[in-house]
């Protein structure tokens, strides 16, 4: 048996969305899919990218693991979930626009911030969260004074920032770019207002996606 919660959401689902939803199900079925935008976002449980952009089946390519982070482009052999999910949205669907999008009181950073803590750390956690090594000087450097809080949503910032730089590592998207194929964005959410900011790659900051429209 699956968990009630989710076999009561199936039910919901079922009888309240599907009948609307059915003819558009069927088409992606029969065509395929043609996502607009690849999000990759943190797995955090607060923060579901379908509930936020208010998308329905087909629109979004959601790309989700610890911290929203995305790793150099290293075709080494190894295991690269996050690469190999990001090469086929870009190579094998040719998604327009990727999105970063970082949120507040995220557990991965703050792993990060207590990188000398091993309760924190765990076998590959730790690991993960060294791909955004230099993050917190980053947001230092930025400004020296932050601590507590402030510091950091500095440092989710700064990992935004550092995740959109290593997307651009990846030959095909630095390609795609050049040609203006492919947009990229940054975002950061705030999980207790619903806030959302939206990265100026000119300055570095983050400003509310609102006031930027």
């Amino acid at each position: 048996m699956i968990p009630k919660i989710l076999a009561d959401g199936y039910r919901l689902w079922r009888d309240d969305r599907l009948p609307h939803e059915r003819g558009r199900l069927a088409q992606l079925a029969a065509l395929g899919q043609a996502p607009q935008a690849l999000v990759i976002g943190c797995c955090d449980s607060r923060v579901s990218p379908e509930t936020i952009f208010s998308s329905g089946p087909g629109e979004l390519f959601v790309l989700r693991n610890v911290a929203n982070v995305v790793p150099p482009f290293r075709p080494d052999g190894k295991h690269h979930g996050t690469s190999a999910a990001i090469e086929f949205a870009i190579g094998g669907l040719a998604i327009p626009h990727i999105v970063v999008m970082g949120h507040s009181q995220c557990g991965g950073i703050r792993a990060y911030l207590n990188s000398g803590d091993d309760s924190t750390r765990g076998d590959f956690i730790g690991p993960w969260m060294d791909l955004v090594g230099g993050a917190k000087e980053d947001a230092l450097e930025r400004n020296p004074k932050l601590t507590g809080r402030a510091l950091e949503t500095a440092v989710e910032e700064a990992a935004i920032r550092l995740s959109i730089r290593n997307l651009r590592t990846f030959p095909e998207i630095k390609r795609r770019e050049h040609e203006a194929l492919v947009s990229i964005s940054g975002l950061h959410l705030n999980i207790s207002n619903g806030n959302l900011r939206v990265l100026d790659e000119a300055t570095g900051d983050f400003s509310d996606l609102v006031e930027a429209d």
